[in-house]
């Protein structure tokens, strides 16, 4: 397999040509598309979802119709700043100005800093959030980094509900989207739900999951070995100081929506009418 290099030092692998075939089943089985919609189902893309369902091309072409019929009706590339700024104030999720040694973005997640009560403004500001990121992604990569800060994390922070609608946006609308997470100092009554939950996990899925301890060097050389440190936040053992600022960063995201909104102007938007692709089988019987 021939590499196919990049200007930010990531090596992109060249599809196999059985892996060609099951992107070419695949759209086959989605059939024509609108413009706005084609943009989602790259070779890239597909391939995200083929691996998502363990290469059966059935059951991938379900998932991203279903993707498909989610981003006509939800709209994520339309949510702008000023819909979500007040979900955005304590910082509890945002694109850090610090980027992986790949170029790829980070995405830092303060759980005790949750401000609302609303699943479903938590939910969109998670999907503007993860809408930016990729926005965001350097030339052939498709994957982000997050950084989840457990600092005052405690057990009231926790929400079942959003916990459950965060996993099921996140994991049937962005599969393989996740380079690597790491957790920064997690609580000691956390550990016990990872080790129950780590079994029923994929082996590729656990291997993204990095614990750090900022009081243990073996644990913090994953830190050092994956970023400029000299970029990173304070509270991720780095050296920038400066943090979180709600000023600076509502005007890069409201740059950032300027460049996205303008890139969809010439693009006619796609209705439920237009996707004849309401009915596919998964190739399982129930």
């Amino acid at each position: 397999m021939n590499p196919n290099p990049l200007t930010n030092g990531f090596v992109k692998p060249v599809p196999t040509e059985e892996e060609k075939a099951k992107i070419e089943e695949v759209r086959k089985l989605l059939g024509p598309l609108p413009d706005k919609l084609s943009s989602f189902c790259s070779d890239d893309a597909v391939l995200r979802y083929l691996r998502a369902r363990n290469w059966h091309v059935k059951k991938a072409t379900k998932m991203l119709k279903e993707t498909l019929k989610w981003r006509v009706q939800y709209k994520p590339e339309e949510i702008c700043w000023e819909e979500i700024a007040d979900e955005a104030e304590t910082g509890k999720i945002y694109r850090s100005n610090c980027v992986d040694n790949l170029g790829r973005p980070v995405l830092i997640m303060r759980p005790s800093a949750e401000n609302s009560k609303s699943v479903k403004g938590q939910i969109r500001y998670l999907v503007y959030c993860m809408e930016n990121a990729i926005q965001n992604l350097p030339p052939g990569e498709e994957q982000m980094v997050w950084m989840i800060d457990f600092h005052g994390y405690s057990l009231a922070n926790i929400s079942l509900r959003t916990t459950k609608e965060t996993a099921h946006v996140l994991q049937e609308h962005y599969p393989e989207r996740l380079a690597f997470a790491v957790l920064y100092n997690p609580p000691k009554f956390f550990e016990p739900f990872w080790k129950v939950a780590r079994p029923f996990l994929e082996p590729k899925t656990r291997n993204k999951v990095k614990f750090v301890y900022s009081d243990d060097p073996t644990t913090k050389q994953i830190m050092e070995e994956n970023f400029d440190m000299e970029k990173m936040e304070l509270a991720f053992g780095g050296n920038d100081d400066l943090g979180f600022n709600i000023n600076k960063h509502s005007e890069r995201m409201k740059e950032d929506d300027k460049k996205r909104l303008a890139a969809l102007e010439n693009i006619v938007s796609a209705s439920l009418d237009s996707l004849s692709l309401l009915s596919v089988s998964d190739g399982t019987t129930s």
